[in-house]
């Protein structure tokens, strides 16, 4: 009983790592950084997704009331020349109004801020960041999304625990696992892309969206050991490899090659 409660403790553990690793890399995670204007330090965050019905707003804490400044932007990927705005104060704050795309478009933009003396301070300082534009997702179809796809995880690490430690429930908790799987990738995860990006499905064959791929992989390998498992009940190593497919597929950062708008050839 106590390393049956231990292996869920540490299957959930490494599912909230695997969780905050999702979070913090990708294109779509936010860029932070700072600098100094007349000695005071200035952060920055600049958003590279915005998920509402409107402008994007990027927001620059700046308290020196001189310090003003502009920002360029350009749909991506596009031929489109660069436009430039102003930036708007209010109160400490500055902000670049990024003009709304529909769902999967992108714009490339770079903030520039100048102090008295005339010294110009880019942000970020070498490349621009792009933004990706995505639909209002619905709560009740996007928390049981996260709810099936983080439980997954976690009974398919767990599933790799016990083909190497109990060998008792394998076939329960890999059936377990494709469920959560299927549920939560192959049902909401299209309706969940469907709201946010206006496709159901961008991945093989019809895209290269590596988020869809990777749902679709590791589908394959756990239906494969379920398959295996019912034919061979001692025969472990499937499950271990679909473990194995899953957790590869979730250090893919998330929304690696997502869908995305082609302004070169959109009409």
């Amino acid at each position: 009983m106590k390393k049956n409660i231990l292996l869920w403790i540490i299957s959930v553990l490494i599912m909230l790592g695997l969780a905050i690793y999702q979070r913090m890399t990708g294109p779509t995670h936010p860029l932070n950084g700072s600098f100094k204007i007349e000695n005071q330090k200035v952060r920055y965050t600049l958003l590279r997704s915005w998920g509402e019905n409107s402008d994007a707003f990027i927001k620059i804490v700046v308290p020196n009331q001189i310090v003003s400044g502009y920002f360029k932007f350009r749909r991506h990927p596009s031929y489109d020349d660069w436009s430039t705005k102003p930036l708007e104060r209010k109160g400490d704050t500055l902000i670049a109004v990024i003009p709304q795309q529909p769902p999967a478009g992108k714009i490339m933009y770079q903030i520039f801020l100048t102090d008295i003396k005339g010294n110009e301070f880019k942000i970020p300082p070498y490349d621009p960041v792009v933004i990706r534009f995505k639909g209002v997702v619905p709560s009740y179809f996007l928390i049981p999304h996260i709810f099936f796809m983080f439980f997954s995880m976690v009974f398919g690490i767990r599933t790799f625990f016990e083909a190497f430690f109990v060998k008792m429930n394998l076939n329960r908790l890999t059936l377990w696992t494709l469920i959560f799987l299927f549920v939560g990738g192959a049902i909401l995860g299209p309706v969940v892309q469907y709201y946010a990006f206006g496709v159901f499905w961008s991945g093989w064959p019809f895209g290269h969206d590596l988020t869809d791929n990777k749902t679709l992989l590791s589908l394959v390998f756990w239906a494969i050991a379920l398959w295996r498992l019912k034919k061979n009940p001692s025969d472990v190593k499937w499950p271990i490899i679909a473990a194995i497919v899953m957790i590869a597929a979730y250090l893919i950062p998330h929304s690696v090659l997502g869908s995305e708008i082609d302004y070169r050839v959109a009409k």
